[in-house]
């Protein structure tokens, strides 16, 4: 059975239009890319566990807030990396330069017996659409055409 995982889309119009907040994936193998290192707030949950409640909990560890909004729409799952993501989107906005990430702990360098703590998101921001197709992780790029049909593409 595959790993399952739940996040949420925060998206707003913006003066170029619409525009989605992803989080810079955290960790020294991501330190220095940029192109196809960023992620949709997101984190596993377990067999027994509410995705939604998954998303909303991972949001808030990931960008040290709650999701500012009430009306959630589901993008529905989506099979990337060997596991199964389900999605929400939710129209708000938030202080990207604001957001303080939960963190987690890895031994670096590699076999060095030093354990290290890292943020899972060393930072977040807005992207319009065009742009959010580059950076994010290939498997996530189908949820921004879902975002897109769900809000009529503007």
């Amino acid at each position: 059975m595959p790993k399952t995982s739940a996040g949420i889309l925060l998206h707003r119009l913006g003066p170029v239009g619409r525009e989605v907040l992803l989080g810079h994936m955290g960790g020294p193998f991501w330190a220095r890319k940029d192109d196809g290192a960023w992620s949709i707030p997101k984190g596993e949950h377990g067999p027994d566990d509410d995705p939604l409640a998954a998303a909303h909990r991972e949001f808030a560890e990931e960008l040290g807030s709650p999701v500012p909004v009430a009306e959630l729409v589901p993008l529905g799952p989506l099979r990337a990396s060997g596991k199964v993501l389900t999605v929400w989107a939710a129209e708000g906005d938030l202080d990207a330069a604001a957001c303080v990430s939960n963190t987690f702990e890895l031994e670096w360098p590699p076999r060095s017996g030093r354990i290290q703590e890292f943020p899972e998101i060393d930072r977040a921001a807005w992207w319009g659409i065009d742009d959010a197709r580059t950076k994010l992780v290939g498997g996530q790029v189908p949820l921004l055409d879902r975002l897109l049909a769900a809000v009529g593409g503007r």
